[in-house]
């Protein structure tokens, strides 16, 4: 996320999961599903018209690969941050995402261990609120 770099505050709800297939086994949730491919990013270009959205290279604009050496993407849970409508500077790629082990901080991003990010995810449906304070 660029600007403050600073978590958003609000009340969110969960759109959607991305997950590594091959390091995450028996992921269960209400929420729609979706193994990441090699070729999948979000894009964080301020100038670009897919701001802010799910993407797949080759990306002429700049975006970040959701599909990383770093466990920190194994789970990705898409919030409905700046989404509808997008604004652009608003910040992009605000996810509730698998925690680094010390916990050290995230850009923008909400983190929690890969064991309780995999339970949360069995309890939550669509109508489920993240509140940030």
């Amino acid at each position: 996320m660029e600007g403050d770099k600073c978590t958003p505050r609000g009340k969110f709800k969960f759109k959607y999961i991305f997950y590594r297939k091959e390091r995450v086994k028996k992921i269960y949730s209400k929420l729609k599903i979706l193994p990441i491919k090699k070729n999948y990013g979000w894009c964080d270009d301020i100038n670009s018209k897919s701001y802010n959205k799910f993407v797949k290279f080759p990306f002429k604009d700049n975006a970040e690969k959701l599909r990383i050496k770093e466990n920190t993407y194994d789970i990705i849970v898409v919030i409905d941050y700046n989404l509808n409508p997008i604004k652009k500077k608003k910040g992009s790629a605000i996810f509730l995402h698998v925690a680094k082990k010390n916990y050290s901080p995230t850009l923008g991003c909400i983190a929690l261990s890969k064991r309780d990010l995999k339970y949360l995810l069995s309890v939550i449906n669509k109508n489920t609120f993240l509140k940030v304070l």
